[in-house]
C-alpha cells in the first residue's frame, strides 16, 4: 500500500484534550490543513509505560470508542502502534499461563528464559552479550498457581513480557491483532521495539539477520492483506534504519533532532548538510516523539566530540534541562537518550525553533510532529517531578482549552502555515530531489525539486542569528512562502 506524503500528528489518545472525540475536534478544526494523518499513541487497556504494556488491544474505555477511531480514521491517515516484543502479565493470556502452567493454551506464548538456554547457561558472557535496557539479565521469575517458578524474558521491565515470535501461536496473536486494528481504520501499523523481537543463542538479540527480515516480510503481509502498511521503529544507529529503507520498507530518521541541535547550537551547517543529502525519501522525519531525543543514533554522522558539544550545549542553552531528567534518577530507560521538549531545547528560542522545523520538512522523507513541539511546549517540569519519570517531562497533558490557546500562539502559528505549505506543495514530492548546499560560513541552502523539475521549493537559513526564508518556483513563477527573523 503506497503512503500518503502528508504530515503527521504525534499524540496520546488523551493529552490534547482529555480524549479521542476532543482530539477529533482538533484535527477536523484548527488543525486540519496542517496534517493528512496522526499517529496516536496506544489507546489499548495498559499497565503501564504509558500504554506500551497492553494488556489486549481492545480500546480503553476512558479514551472513547472505537467508534470514535473510526471517525478519525475516515478524515486522517491513522496510525497506531502494535507491540511486537511483549505483552502484559494482566493480558488474559498471561493470567491463563499463571493459573494453568503448562496445561495452558498460551504456555508458548511467552519467552520462557530458563528453556531458552542449553544446559549450563547462559553464562556471564552470554549475558554480557544481550544488547540489553538494564543492568541486569532481562527476565524476571514468576510463581506459577501450582507453585513452581520460572523466568520469563523481559526486556523492558516487569510489565512487559517478551512475546515468542519463533511460536506458531505467537504469529497467530500477531494476525489477529493487526487485523483487528486495520479493520477499525489503521492504514499504518507501527512496529514498536521491533528489532528485539528475536531471540538468538550467541547473538546480542538485537536485530538478528536474517530472521528479523522473516519476521517483518510475514507482519507485513498480514498488513498489505489487509490494506495496510507497517512501520518498524528502531531507536538507534541510523545504519539500521539505513537497511529497512534500502530492503523498500519505510523507517524513521531519528538522525535528524541531533544534527539539527548541533547546527543550532554550533551554528555550522556541514554535518547537516551531508546528512540531508544522503537521507533516504523512504523515511518518516521527527524532531521529537514520546521518546527523548536520540544521541546514539546520530553517531557516525556526528564525530563523537561533536555529539558531547551537543548534549553539553543542551544542558546549558535549554530551559529547565537538567541531567538528572535523563537519567536512572527518573527511570530512563535509555541513558542515551536526552528528556526535553525540542522547543526547551533551543531555549524556547521562536527563530531557532522555527527555523529547526523548516530545515525538519524541507528534509527527505514526511514529517511528524509530536504534540507538544506543534503547541510549542516547554518542559513540564512539574509533572516530572510529580511522576519521577523523565520522558514525562515532555508529555504535558493539554485541556482542550489549554490547547486551543497555544495554538494562538504567534510561533505556533507560523508552524501551521509551515505544514500546511508542506502539505500542498509538489515540490516535496518524494520521487523528486534534494540538493543542499552550504553558501556562506553560516548559510545554509536547500532546494527540494518535485520529479517533473518544474516546481522547485528553496529554503535560506542563516544559522547564525537564525533568519530563514522560504520561496517556491513553478516555471518562471517564484513566489514568496515564508520568512522569520530573530525573537
Amino acid at each position: 500500500m503506497e503512503i500518503e506524503n502528508k504530515t503527521i500528528l504525534i499524540t496520546y489518545p488523551n493529552r490534547l484534550g482529555k480524549n479521542l472525540s476532543e482530539l477529533e475536534k482538533l484535527l477536523n478544526g484548527p488543525l486540519n490543513q496542517a496534517f493528512g494523518g496522526v499517529h496516536i499513541l496506544p489507546f489499548y487497556h495498559s499497565s503501564g509505560d504509558a500504554g506500551f504494556a497492553p494488556s489486549d488491544y481492545e480500546i480503553d474505555e476512558q479514551f472513547g470508542t472505537w467508534q470514535d477511531i473510526e471517525a478519525i480514521a475516515q478524515k486522517k491517515n491513522l496510525l497506531a502502534d502494535f507491540m511486537v516484543n511483549h505483552l502484559s502479565p494482566d493480558s488474559k493470556e498471561f493470567q491463563d499461563y499463571l493459573q494453568q502452567h503448562q496445561n495452558s493454551a498460551y504456555r508458548k506464548l511467552f519467552l520462557n528464559w530458563d528453556k531458552f538456554w542449553p544446559e549450563d547457561r547462559p553464562t556471564a558472557t552470554d549475558v554480557d552479550l544481550i544488547y540489553k535496557r538494564k543492568d541486569r539479565a532481562p527476565y524476571q521469575e514468576i510463581t506459577f498457581a501450582d507453585g513452581k517458578t520460572e523466568k520469563i524474558w523481559n526486556t523492558f521491565g516487569e510489565k512487559q513480557l517478551d512475546l515468542d515470535v519463533s511460536q506458531p501461536i505467537t504469529k497467530e496473536f500477531i494476525r489477529e491483532q493487526i487485523t483487528r486494528l486495520i479493520k477499525h481504520g489503521v492504514k499504518i501499523v507501527r512496529l514498536d521495539a521491533f528489532a528485539y523481537a528475536i531471540k538468538k543463542l550467541n547473538t546480542s538479540d538485537f536485530f538478528i539477520e536474517p530472521e528479523i527480515w522473516q519476521l517483518l516480510e510475514e507482519i507485513s503481509q498480514m498488513a498489505e492483506s489487509a490494506g495496510a502498511s507497517v512501520l518498524p521503529e528502531i531507536h538507534e544507529h541510523y545504519s539500521y534504519n539505513q537497511k529497512l529503507t534500502q530492503k523498500g520498507y519505510f523507517s524513521y530518521d531519528f538522525v535528524l533532532p541531533i544534527v539539527v541541535l548541533h547546527a543550532l547550537y554550533s551554528h555550522q551547517a556541514d554535518e547537516l548538510a551531508a546528512w540531508l543529502n544522503q537521507a533516504s525519501m523512504r523515511q518518516f522525519t521527527t524532531l521529537d516523539t514520546h521518546d527523548g531525543i536520540g544521541v546514539v543514533d546520530g553517531k557516525g554522522i556526528l564525530s563523537d566530540q561533536q555529539l558531547d558539544y551537543t548534549v553539553n550545549r543542551l544542558y546549558e542553552v535549554g530551559a529547565n534541562v537538567k541531567r538528572a531528567y535523563s537519567s536512572s534518577e527518573y527511570h530512563n530507560l535509555d541513558i542515551y537518550q536526552l528528556n526535553t521538549t525540542f522547543y526547551s531545547a533551543v531555549g524556547n528560542s521562536n527563530s531557532a525553533y522555527l527555523l529547526a522545523r523548516a530545515i525538519q520538512i524541507f528534509a527527505p522523507g514526511i514529517p511528524q510532529v509530536y504534540y507538544v513541539g506543534l503547541l510549542a511546549g516547554s518542559n513540564d517540569v512539574n509533572l516530572v517531578e510529580e511522576t519521577r519519570e523523565g520522558r514525562d517531562i515532555n508529555r504535558h497533558y493539554y485541556s482542550l482549552t489549554e490547547a486551543e490557546q497555544a495554538l494562538s500562539q504567534p510561533v505556533v502559528q507560523q508552524l501551521l502555515k509551515l505544514l500546511q505549505y508542506r502539505n500542498k506543495s509538489s515540490a516535496f514530492d518524494l520521487k523528486g530531489t534534494i540538493k543542499t548546499q552550504i553558501k556562506e560560513k553560516h548559510q545554509l541552502e536547500v532546494v527540494r525539486t518535485d520529479q517533473s523539475g518544474q516546481v522547485k521549493a528553496t529554503l535560506k537559513a542563516n544559522l547564525l542569528d537564525y533568519h530563514f526564508s522560504i520561496s517556491e518556483t513553478d516555471g518562471d513563477l517564484t513566489k514568496h512562502i515564508l520568512a522569520v527573523g530573530e525573537d
